[in-house]
């Protein structure tokens, strides 16, 4: 189910002097995170869709290769530099992006749903008095009006709401990580790295940075899994998922979850796959005892290969599964576990 809803500020702008797509790109320790790569997957074919360029923005004090980034699709790279900007600090950053959107006009901006896209987009919004559409699943452009359409969850996950920005500029959105492959490599094209320095007020800020302290709580993050088994109710109990749980370990996958398995306290939160949890694109992920709600299908359906098992032939599973097990979880999964120790015990 979906629906649609006009976004708009009371201010009136000149609609026309906007032009061109940005993408708010991220980087640790100098180095571009993937994210930027997804983003520009969508900022490329959005640009196209409007017959505009597409730029990077990137903020750092040192930033290697930057130069991929117009490889994998940038027609500029912004490049804010300033050795405040060496890790993230949420009022210079929102400066100086406030103050390169001012310069610039670009019609649309777009960063990743991260920890930086959510602190820092909604502020730059309110400083540039336009909207923001969080968290979304799919971004498109409407061929007749040519505005964003934006679309993610809403009500819980039960529907999908899809919405525009007619009267204001930029059109502003954060999308989900996982949620685009990266952009491939092009080594035929060509592009402009424009570096700004913005000192005095714009970097100002009371804020100060301390240290990054690194998750340990999984060995294997669902979201950098190359490989992640997944349970979900139809595995009855805490017990019958300790079968996810022992084939994820033998295969050095992370364990995946679906919103109900955790909500029966079976997994945790940092382990749960769909809209109101992680968004994966694993190489593998295998779906066990998972019927295939939109929920969870719109949180890994960018996985290259989908291997589903369920007894119920019609479980919406199998319509984006490229290898389906039609059979009880609880006699398929014993064989899995089985097989896979015979072969690595052969190796």
């Amino acid at each position: 189910m979906s629906m649609y809803v006009n976004c708009s500020i009371a201010e009136a702008k000149n609609l026309s002097e906007f032009k061109g797509v940005f993408i708010l790109g991220e980087q640790r320790d100098g180095k571009i995170q993937a994210v930027t790569f997804e983003l520009l997957t969508w900022g490329r074919g959005i640009a196209d869709d409007l017959g505009c360029e597409l730029a990077c923005v990137l903020l750092g004090d040192e930033i290697e290769n930057l130069d991929e980034v117009i490889l994998r699709g940038a027609d500029k790279v912004f490049f804010i530099q300033d050795p405040i900007f060496k890790n993230f600090l949420t009022q210079p950053y929102s400066n100086a992006i406030t103050r390169l959107v001012n310069e610039e006009k670009p019609e649309v901006i777009i960063a990743g749903a991260t920890t930086t896209g959510r602190t820092v987009m909604p502020l730059v919004a309110a400083k540039t008095n336009t909207g923001l559409t969080a968290d979304c699943t799919e971004l498109t452009v409407d061929p007749d009006t040519k505005l964003l359409l934006q679309t993610r969850p809403a009500i819980g996950g039960n529907i999908m709401a899809t919405i525009k920005t007619p009267d204001t500029r930029p059109q502003m959105a954060t999308v989900r990580p996982r949620s685009a492959k990266q952009s491939p490599v092009d080594t035929s094209r060509t592009g402009q790295i424009i570096v700004k320095n913005y000192a005095g007020a714009t970097t100002m800020t009371v804020e100060k940075f301390l240290e990054f302290i690194i998750d340990t709580t999984q060995a294997v993050s669902i979201e950098e899994a190359d490989i992640i088994i997944a349970g979900g109710k139809g595995m009855k109990n805490a017990a019958g998922f300790k079968l996810i749980e022992e084939l994820a370990e033998l295969m050095g996958a992370a364990v995946g979850a679906t919103r109900d398995a955790v909500e029966l306290g079976w997994s945790t939160y940092p382990h749960q796959v769909g809209l109101s949890g992680k968004t994966v694109s694993p190489k593998l992920i295998i779906a066990a005892g998972i019927a295939g709600k939109i929920q969870f299908l719109a949180g890994m359906q960018t996985s290259d290969v989908i291997v589903a098992i369920n007894k119920d032939p019609e479980a919406q599973i199998f319509k984006v599964a490229d290898f389906g097990i039609v059979g009880d979880v609880f006699e398929v999964m014993p064989m899995l576990i089985e097989t896979v120790k015979k072969i690595k015990a052969s190796a």
